[in-house]
């Protein structure tokens, strides 16, 4: 069941004159340290509530919409690209306009959230003092992705692809999370959380299928990028990742992993969303990054 939370628990939050995001802050009057949660597709801050809550006995605990997501702004293409560099520097605005220690922060990021939050510490490897990432795509590895997340990095299947994304947002929202599960390992979500990405799916004239289509038009450039970085990267990281995930292969994680030297974390049994799968290893993974 979800937990109630107070309601200036939410609000916005100005990152410059065509960005606000909607962000969820839980404060502990003596943190221990700061948790900040990035969020996929199709998600929104509500998929970090309850972790949240239960991790606010002893943190401080953030989360935010990405641009295109929830309530937080949508502008026009012309105006930001969605990429995932564009993400990384929201993300670096954030954490400083916010106010945050990043000598006691720990990025926890999964999907589109994970490539920004590494991004940014290829530039600033004091943004955190640990990043956990899992169930994302760091390389242009496109063998380890699920067919329709190729065809939005290949040219003219891309449009296609983004039209059927919007053309079937119930299916998608009601079943993305589950998806190649066995029928043993089927989970739900909290109805306040379906009930706020239903509602915040269509926001003016940008739908989150077309940020999340947008996102991926850059995929490709930036992380190329990132890979050809790599020996910058020098912020502690763990990366994480479902056996079962349907949409990245857990490949693609250990490759990370190798090539960062970093600690690779398997979990049997567990899909693309592990923070909604078993939330209690999340919470666990944040308590054990701050020893």
């Amino acid at each position: 069941m979800s937990q109630r939370i107070n309601e200036d628990a939410i609000g916005f939050f100005e990152i410059d004159k065509d960005i606000t995001l909607r962000r969820m802050v839980l404060r502990n009057p003596r943190p221990k340290a700061t948790v900040l949660f990035l969020h996929g597709f199709p998600e929104t801050l509500y998929a970090w509530k309850d972790i949240s809550l239960a991790l606010a006995e002893d943190y401080e605990a953030h989360a935010f919409d990405w641009p295109g997501y929830g309530l937080s702004s949508r502008p026009t293409v012309d105006r930001f690209f969605y990429a995932p560099k564009d993400y990384a520097h929201i993300l670096h605005q954030y954490i400083a306009k916010a106010g945050i220690d990043t000598s006691k922060l720990t990025i926890y990021a999964t999907d589109i959230g994970a490539l920004p939050a590494l991004l940014l510490a290829v530039e600033k490897p004091d943004i955190a003092r640990t990043i956990i990432v899992g169930d994302f795509a760091p390389f242009n590895r496109p063998q380890y992705m699920y067919e329709s997340l190729q065809n939005l990095k290949a040219g003219p299947a891309m449009d296609q692809v983004r039209a059927s994304l919007n053309k079937n947002r119930d299916e998608i929202l009601a079943n993305t999370f589950t998806r190649g599960l066995p029928k043993e390992a089927q989970f739900e979500v909290s109805q306040e959380f379906k009930d706020d990405m239903y509602r915040q799916w269509s926001q003016g004239a940008m739908t989150t299928a077309d940020a999340f289509s947008h996102y991926y038009s850059h995929f490709t450039r930036d992380q190329d990028h990132f890979e050809s970085q790599l020996p910058l990267l020098k912020t502690p990281v763990k990366v994480i990742w479902g056996e079962k995930d349907l949409y990245i292969k857990n490949e693609m994680g250990a490759e990370l992993a190798q090539r960062i030297g970093a600690e690779f974390a398997l979990l049997p049994g567990i899909g693309h969303f592990p923070h909604l799968q078993n939330p209690k290893l999340t919470i666990d993974e944040v308590r054990a990054s701050f020893g």
